[in-house]
């Protein structure tokens, strides 16, 4: 697992470098065709982690409710994020990923709800659920991707 832990931990640095060379203008734009911003797909990514991991494990989560109601699926950006909350986010990239491996390793998810995905896949444990996280998070990466050549 500990490789597993050290990919997620990549990915969020590639995502914590864009906040830090994107203006919070660019952050918060959303573009023609799109419903969502860089910034809403980085709380997203955060959220569903900790939904996945600790929520299915009957677990509390380390994100705030509010954030929890601002980034779940099925939300869209209905306002600017401040400076604030993108520091805030840029740090939970990090603090979520190291609580979830300590953890991990202490053995802390014992229990889960088996929970299928918009694929069909059905995750039966917290190793899954962290090991759907990276396709997860690799959708919402490529369509980072495709929102900073739009702004």
């Amino acid at each position: 697992m500990k490789e597993t832990f050290e990919i997620t931990q990549t990915s969020r640095k590639l995502l914590s470098r864009w906040i830090e060379n994107l203006s919070l203008e660019q952050l918060n734009t959303i573009p023609q065709g799109f419903n969502n911003n860089i910034i809403w797909n980085i709380g997203h990514i955060i959220v569903v982690q900790q939904m996945l991991v600790y929520n299915l494990s009957g677990l509390p989560m380390h994100v705030k409710a509010d954030l929890v109601s601002k980034y779940k699926k099925g939300t869209r950006p209905t306002a600017p994020v401040t400076e604030a909350e993108v520091a805030l986010l840029k740090e939970l990239l990090f603090t979520t990923v190291t609580q979830t491996e300590s953890d991990f390793g202490t053995g802390l998810f014992e229990s889960f709800t088996e929970y299928t995905v918009m694929t069909g896949f059905v995750i039966k444990n917290a190793s899954d659920a962290i090991a759907f996280n990276y396709y997860h998070e690799a959708l919402h990466t490529g369509v980072i991707m495709s929102l900073k050549k739009l702004v």
